[in-house]
């Protein structure tokens, strides 16, 4: 139909313009919106003015049938609802049906993390006499010492880096910026590698790139290459586990608030809006939870 086009487009503008939606997000929104707008087409609502609390729990329906986990059914109903409040706002509908429903939600997974014992394998295969072995260590450094997400550590450019006061400029979801510092480690990793290891792989592309981390060709890494040299890491290292960069941040967050920082500054070093999506990160190993109570409880001492 080709209101719902219209829309659908409309939408698609607020959410890029207004919301700064990453590509990534505006495709799931509109990959929802498709069949949720299927729905309306094979009902025969002529408009959507029409769908009111009825329809919405035939809609629900028709996710369950599907045998959809609780969590993907949340999440299509979260995108249509935020795409009714749109429409609500532009007075293209009078209510928005999808307020009134409310869904559990299933719980949130702890977070894979690794033991300093496992950081340690990984900080020592490294060759610091090689471009590629300094510009590994000085990204691993950056993204264990710094909590940033992999897409921001691969968009860091060396103006981003102030090392007078030990800190990165990172731009992170919403374009929101925020400084982030890093530690003597992180310094140590990045001086070298900045003066070093780059420079040599920059002669191979012949660019004048501002873009900290580079390829092996001496053009900037992608994510995706990010991924790939930690997973070599891995290997090398002889670690039975998955290393990737959002576990080098759940290991950065569980290290902090295991050595006592407080919820507030690990939600403002991860770059998080709500508290909530920092609270993931407070369990704390077996380990840990064993030496407080050692060291802590009356009866426990020997």
């Amino acid at each position: 139909m080709d209101y719902l086009t219209q829309h659908k487009q409309a939408f698609t503008e607020y959410l890029q313009i207004e919301k700064n939606a990453s590509p990534y997000t505006v495709e799931y929104y509109n990959h929802d919106l498709e069949e949720f707008f299927a729905f309306v087409e094979r009902e025969g609502f002529e408009s959507l003015r029409e769908i009111d609390q009825r329809a919405v729990r035939v809609f629900l329906t028709a996710l369950y049938d599907r045998q959809l986990s609780r969590r993907s059914v949340s999440r299509k109903i979260s995108s249509i609802r935020t795409f009714f409040k749109f429409l609500e706002r532009e007075n293209v509908i009078d209510s928005n049906a999808f307020m009134l429903i409310s869904l559990p939600k299933a719980a949130k997974p702890i977070p894979g993390f690794l033991y300093e014992e496992e950081m340690e394998k990984l900080f020592e295969i490294n060759d610091a006499n090689d471009p590629l072995g300094q510009r590994n260590q000085a990204l691993l450094e950056a993204l264990y010492g710094t909590g940033i997400r992999v897409s921001e550590c691969q968009s860091l450019r060396l103006k981003d880096i102030d090392f007078s006061v030990g800190t990165l400029l990172v731009r992170g979801k919403g374009k929101k910026e925020r400084y982030v510092p890093f530690g003597s480690y992180a310094e140590k990793a990045l001086q070298l590698y900045i003066h070093d290891g780059r420079k040599k792989l920059l002669e191979k592309s012949g660019s004048n790139s501002e873009v900290v981390f580079l390829n092996s060709r001496g053009n900037p890494i992608t994510t995706r290459g990010i991924r790939l040299v930690l997973k070599n890491m891995m290997e090398k290292a002889a670690l039975t586990i998955n290393v990737h960069p959002h576990k080098l941040r759940h290991t950065f967050a569980t290290h902090m608030l295991n050595e006592g920082a407080d919820l507030r500054t690990v939600q403002e070093l991860l770059g998080h809006e709500s508290l909530s999506s920092t609270q993931i990160y407070t369990h704390v190993t077996k380990d840990h939870l064993r030496n407080i109570y050692l060291n802590s409880h009356p009866r426990a001492k020997k």
